[in-house]
């Protein structure tokens, strides 16, 4: 593919990057990164993923834009209360960039859905805050071989990592199954300060791009967590357990299910 001029001035602070260069930007053009979620983590990577020209922006999402979302989610504004948030969402993007495909699924993500949709895309991002949603996508990424980039928001603390299908540990390696029902608070329950799904999110585009080009050191095997009351970061080392449920050398997880009848994914 050839840029427009126009283009090309848009691009232009990427291309000045020996790391991306107009190669790079051609390998961010034709990439395809499913965005779960379009609430308060998949907003700010949405944003930042349109305006770097990602070629087609997945957005998977069944709720409808609340007047409570407007305090973090911020690709939806006031006049959307009401709307549904993939239509938000892709009306916003657009506006970016309208080099950016944008897809739009206003259903929930189950386990009859989830494989098919994935493997159409090359990254996923996952923007949920429902445990049995983020096991959903973390098996379905696995199953379909497609790297995922967690990220995860409470109160004033947040955390992302990425994982890559059977180089890395998995979703399961740390957390072998979903916590009981009513044992971790969510936001809706416990708050979340606002910004912190922009700091999140923010690095959970970063870390889709880094492998949509494939280079830097992406956070596979590695957890960061952010403490907004400290301004803090911490490195938290993972390995991939031998006796994982699902990518262990003998799998008792070997398709997908729902771990609660019709799972939706929650965004944050």
């Amino acid at each position: 593919m050839n840029f427009t001029d126009e283009q090309i001035t848009r691009y232009s602070r990427h291309i000045l990057l020996p790391e991306v260069g107009g190669k790079g930007q051609k390998k961010i053009a034709q990439a395809k990164i499913l965005i779960v979620g379009a609430g308060g983590l998949g907003s700010p990577a949405a944003f930042y993923l349109a305006a770097a020209g990602v070629g087609t922006i997945g957005l998977i999402d069944s709720d409808l834009v609340d007047l409570s979302n407007l305090q973090r989610q911020v690709i939806h504004q006031t006049p959307d209360i009401g709307r549904p948030k993939v239509i938000s969402a892709k009306e916003k993007i657009e506006a970016i960039n309208p080099d950016v495909k944008v897809l739009t699924y206003d259903e929930r993500l189950v386990a009859k859905n989830a494989l098919e949709l994935i493997r159409a895309y090359d990254v996923v991002i996952d923007g949920v805050d429902n445990f049995p949603a983020k096991f959903l996508i973390n098996d379905a990424c696995f199953f379909a071989e497609k790297p995922l980039v967690h990220g995860g928001i409470l109160r004033f603390d947040g955390r992302v990592t990425t994982i890559i299908p059977k180089k890395s540990a998995c979703y399961r390696c740390v957390f072998k199954t979903p916590p009981p029902p009513g044992l971790v608070a969510s936001c809706q329950e416990a708050g979340v300060i606002g910004v912190l799904a922009g700091i999140i999110g923010t690095l959970q585009a970063t870390e889709a791009l880094k492998l949509v080009l494939g280079i830097g050191r992406p956070l596979a095997d590695r957890m960061l967590d952010f403490d907004a009351r400290k301004t803090s970061f911490r490195e938290i080392k993972t390995k991939r357990n031998p006796n994982c449920p699902l990518c262990g050398p003998q799998p008792t997880i070997t398709e997908l299910f729902d771990h609660e009848p019709e799972t939706c994914a929650v965004r944050t």
